[in-house]
Parts: C-alpha cells; structure tokens; sequence
C-alpha cells in the first residue's frame, strides 16, 4: 500500500492553520486562514478529488479531533465529510483508546511497526491529510512513498512548517504538476533515495 502524504502549504512552508485561527488547536498562532482568500474552485475540486482516491487515511491525534468534530458531521460539505467518513480512518495517538468516529482504528506502541504493517499491503493508497506533525515524523523514518503538496502562493512569515531545519535528504521525481487560475501549485513527487550533490 502506497504512502502519501497531501498537505496545503504556503511559499514558505507553513501547513498550519489555513481554514482560519483556532486558538485551541494553533494557540498563539494568528495568520491563519490563509487558503481562503483563494476561492479557487478547480483547487478545491483536485482536493476533494485527493480526498476521494484514497482506501483509507492516516491522522494524528490532533487532526482527528479536528476533522471528526468538522467532517464526522457531513452536512452540506462539499463531499469532503463524505469523502472521509465513508474511508478506514487509523489516527496515531497514545491517548484516545475508543474513538466515536465510524471505521476508526487507533495506532500506538509501536507506530511505525504498525505502519509497515499497513504499507505490506498489496495494493491501495494510505493518505496522511492535515496532520504535518505526523508527516515530519512518517518521512523522517522513511515511510512515506509520495508527497502531494498544494502550495498557494503567499507567504506567512511564521507558523509550524511541514520540513525541519535539518532532518533527512530525499530524492524527490515529478509525478505531476498542475497549475490553478488563482496561482496555487499542485505538485506530487515519488519519494525515493537520496539526492546527488557536487
């Protein structure tokens, strides 16, 4: 089973906050929603399409809250909640032990055994949406087979972003690149290697 990980970015960076401030989740945070601006309509739908292909999606804790309270509900949208709720949902987490959540399956002790575990899997596609913390983690203990960023075209100056200061190098292959009206850039590249220096 293929590993990607499709996360909203910045120019900069920053996978943090881009539907709006939420000091519960973000505290301190107050550039956020960022995305909105945009109203790209065919970004949207290439999301929601993302979102659709998977066979199942892979959460950190916090995410999975978020999402669970915002598309667990699935009233009037878009298809995202649809999109998400109707999927095998596995959220790593050492705390929760029975989520409300239908087709949810908690991860924890040995996360990255268990991941492996899924990855064994002879066919499907495993996508880590929104969670950037336990997408820094999955491509620092080489799990990841496929990057799916969205990058909009603006810089926020701060925040968390989805690359460490320092951390691994990866060899990175275009699989494809779409450019929207409003600027934001879908590129999806294969993980895989190292890259070549001078």
């Amino acid at each position: 089973m293929k590993l990607t990980i499709s996360l909203q970015v910045t120019l900069d960076g920053v996978a943090q906050a881009n539907g709006g401030n939420n000091e519960e989740m973000d505290p301190g945070f107050t550039r956020g929603g960022w995305a909105r601006a945009f109203g790209d309509k065919d970004a949207a739908q290439y999301i929601l399409d993302t979102w659709r292909r998977p066979d199942a999606f892979l959460l950190g804790r916090k995410t999975f809250g978020l999402f669970e309270t915002y598309w667990g509900t699935r009233s009037n949208d878009g298809g995202f909640g649809e999109a998400i709720s109707s999927k095998p949902k596995y959220v790593v987490s050492n705390t929760l032990t029975n989520p409300a959540w239908e087709h949810a399956t908690v991860i924890s002790g040995d996360v990255a055994a268990e991941i492996r575990e899924l990855k064994a899997q002879p066919a499907g596609e495993l996508l880590v949406v929104g969670s950037a913390a336990l997408a820094r983690w999955l491509l620092e203990n080489e799990l990841v087979d496929e990057l799916n960023l969205v990058q909009f075209p603006v810089i926020v100056g701060e925040g968390e972003r989805l690359f460490p200061q320092n951390g691994l190098d990866f060899g990175l292959h275009v699989e494809d690149s779409v450019v929207f009206g409003t600027g934001i850039v879908a590129l999806t590249y294969r993980v895989g290697g190292r890259p070549e220096y001078a």
